[in-house]
């Protein structure tokens, strides 16, 4: 089954998190790295930001 991708903004919605958080964790290993789409365009695998909120629930 092929990922939706989700842009940074999307993110946000979904974790709530803003900007500066989601950049702080990922630089601690404790957030999802997205994956480059384009030269300049990164998104983050649907997947990966829902098993990130799974383990969240689950703590």
């Amino acid at each position: 089954m092929i990922d939706k991708h989700l842009r940074r903004p999307a993110v946000e919605e979904a974790t709530g998190l803003s900007r500066s958080a989601i950049y702080e964790l990922m630089s601690k290993g404790q957030f999802p790295r997205p994956v480059k789409l384009t030269g300049k365009a990164v998104a983050w695998p649907e997947s990966a930001i829902a098993e990130w909120l799974a383990e969240r629930a689950a703590a």
